[in-house]
């Protein structure tokens, strides 16, 4: 006969043990919601750089900065604004086809053993340096487009773009946007092709069993569920060749001036150009002036983001993405 002992109640239940997931998924919450705060930190910390270190030349007497500076901010800062705006405007008209095109290629016309090595080169155009870029652009690049830019100009000069006396060198805005354009390139190719492979396999089945053509398919399911991505893509590509420094300045000689064309030599330079060129040398209030410049262009790529994920939110509802 086994006797059995009871342990004493003692009216307490036992302690909870600690779930290690839940424990897991406390330190992720923070580590990511510290992560998100660390950006908009650091985002003020640039903001209030800027904005005490140029605020000597945004608030100086115009006389004075006439005299210690580059001129009056708002005039001298205008023509470097819209050649940045415009160099980034170009580069995008011609890397945006090119980029979808070659993305639409790799997801749904090229055959597997192409697509992968394909893809791989495309990415590794975004692991050259700029300065390569620029050394490309400014020796070769320039020379070679000479004889495109005398015909543009001989058969189109009627339209403003290709109108006035074409460059002897090749180093004008075009050719800068050229190179923006390759630089870009493998962006706007990257994130369209991702966005490309998410799109629901059983839509383009769908509109293959209707009878579409492989082009209606993509033109009817594809395009439309990847509006929203296309247009984050391309803005981040615009925020790239808006921020271009080194490969501007060695392919473009800019100066203070605005005009449409875009084969003379008398073209308009970047704000970032502009810093790179200048501060160097600057002291005083011209360092100033071109930290403010730099705020311009702070401003600019902060707009040009607000504007995307404006459009990407209310695009985004009639795609099916979310």
């Amino acid at each position: 006969m086994s006797t059995t002992s009871a342990l004493p109640d003692t009216g307490t239940s036992p302690l909870p043990t600690v779930d290690p997931r839940r424990v897991g998924d406390r330190v992720f919450g923070g580590l990511a919601a510290g992560s998100g705060i660390m950006i908009l930190v650091i985002l003020a910390m640039v903001a209030a750089f800027l904005l005490v270190q140029g605020g000597p030349a945004l608030f100086a007497d115009p006389a004075k900065l006439a005299s210690q500076g580059y001129g009056e901010f708002a005039s001298w800062v205008a023509p470097y604004a819209f050649g940045t705006v415009w160099a980034a405007v170009l580069a995008l008209a011609m890397a945006v086809p090119v980029a979808i095109g070659i993305a639409l290629f790799i997801t749904h016309y090229a055959p597997r053993r192409m697509a992968a090595p394909l893809g791989y080169l495309i990415d590794l155009l975004a692991a050259v340096p700029s300065v390569v870029f620029g050394l490309w652009g400014a020796d070769l690049l320039s020379r070679s487009v000479r004889g495109l830019y005398g015909w543009l100009n001989d058969n189109l000069g009627f339209i403003p773009l290709f109108s006035g006396q074409v460059s002897g060198t090749g180093r004008t805005i075009l050719t800068a946007a050229v190179v923006l354009a390759v630089m870009v390139l493998p962006i706007i190719t990257s994130l369209s092709r991702e966005v490309f492979l998410q799109t629901p396999r059983l839509h383009e089945e769908a509109a293959l069993a209707l009878g579409a053509t492989r082009w209606e398919m993509i033109k009817m399911a594809v395009l439309p569920f990847a509006r929203p991505g296309l247009v984050a893509a391309i803005m981040l590509g615009l925020g790239r060749a808006l921020g271009e420094t080194m490969a501007v300045t060695m392919v473009l000689s800019g100066g203070k001036n605005i005009t449409f064309q875009v084969l003379t030599s008398d073209n308009p330079n970047t704000i970032a150009a502009t810093i790179a060129q200048n501060f160097p040398e600057a002291f005083g209030l011209k360092t100033n002036q071109l930290i403010a410049a730099g705020l311009v262009l702070f401003a600019i790529t902060l707009a040009v983001n607000t504007v995307a994920r404006w459009i990407v939110s209310r695009r985004a509802e009639y795609s099916g993405a979310n």
